[in-house]
C-alpha cells in the first residue's frame, strides 16, 4: 500500500482513465507512462551510485541508526539517563519450602501545617 492506494483503488483509477482517454489516446499515454517509469528508475539508480561513490564501498554496511539525528534530542537523552539509573526493584522468589517477600516501605504521616514545627528542609536538594 503506497500513499494509501490499494490494488482496488489503482484498478478503479485505471478504468476511469481508460474511459476518459478513450481507445485512441490510451496507447500513447501508456507509452509515456512507461518512459516516465524508466527515467525514474534510471534517476534512482544514478543517485544510488553517486551516493555509493561519495560514501565509499562500505555504504551498504552503514548502521543507519547511528546517523539518525533524533538520537540527539535532549528529552530522549535525559529520559534514558534517568531510566538507566533507576533502582531495580528486588524480585520475590517462590520456592517449595519458603516464600521470600520484601517488607513494604514504612508509612509516613503527611505534614500538617503548624502541628509538628517547621516543614522539613533538605540542604542537598537546592
Amino acid at each position: 500500500m503506497i500513499f494509501g492506494l490499494t490494488i482496488e483503488k489503482l484498478l478503479l483509477i485505471g478504468v476511469v482513465a481508460a474511459l476518459i482517454l478513450g481507445p485512441e489516446r490510451l496507447p500513447r499515454y501508456a507509452e509515456s507512462l512507461a518512459a516516465l517509469t524508466k527515467r525514474a528508475r534510471a534517476w534512482v539508480s544514478t543517485a544510488r551510485s553517486r551516493v555509493r561513490d561519495e560514501m565509499g564501498e562500505d555504504f551498504d554496511d552503514v548502521d543507519w541508526r547511528t546517523l539518525d539525528p533524533r538520537q540527539y534530542d535532549p528529552r530522549r537523552i535525559i529520559r534514558e539517563a534517568l531510566l538507566d539509573d533507576a533502582p531495580v526493584a528486588p524480585r520475590t522468589t517462590t520456592t517449595a519450602t519458603a516464600v521470600a517477600t520484601v517488607p513494604p516501605p514504612p508509612v509516613r504521616e503527611p505534614f500538617r501545617n503548624g502541628m509538628d514545627g517547621p516543614p522539613p528542609f533538605d540542604d542537598e536538594a537546592t
